[in-house]
């Protein structure tokens, strides 16, 4: 009886791994080019942080709701970046060792997400050409059937 108990408590001890190893919020850091601009982080229609200037960073809460990065300068279009939730990691080994116990804890905080710690943003300026559309090579050689038949 003992036993169990004591393999009871170290799998409650293992759980929400991630956690415990990577928290609940990330920095994320944001490089423009040009400098000094400013840019606001929105997820689900909100506002969660904003750097301004850059280069700078922020600290955000992790969930796995995805984060878009607006970036706008005087002079230069918008450039905006989705910035992708993703599976952490230390997720898989906490689902091997913690069970599904482990795995709701790590879900339920948001640790069992990460984002793309930094991003790096060109600002393209206003007057700008839009850049030309390349039609990219066929995969497949139209003259193929033809050469099989002769």
């Amino acid at each position: 009886m003992s036993r169990i108990i004591l393999l009871a408590g170290a799998a409650l001890a293992l759980a929400g791994c991630s956690t415990v190893v990577d928290g609940t919020s990330q920095t994320l850091g944001v490089n423009t080019s040009p400098a000094d601009a400013s840019c606001v982080f929105n997820r689900n229609g909100q506002q969660i942080a904003k750097i301004d200037p850059t280069p700078g960073t922020v600290k955000i809460d992790k969930t796995k709701h995805d984060i878009i990065v607006e970036c706008t300068k005087e002079g230069y279009q918008k450039a905006t970046f989705i910035n992708k939730s993703d599976v952490n990691s230390a997720t898989f080994g906490n689902i091997l060792i913690g069970g599904g116990i482990g795995w709701a804890i790590d879900s339920a905080t948001g640790s069992d997400n990460k984002y793309q710690a930094t991003v790096s943003l060109t600002l393209v300026p206003d007057d700008a050409p839009p850049a030309p559309v390349v039609e990219p090579d066929p995969n497949i050689r139209q003259d193929v059937g033809a050469a099989l038949t002769n």
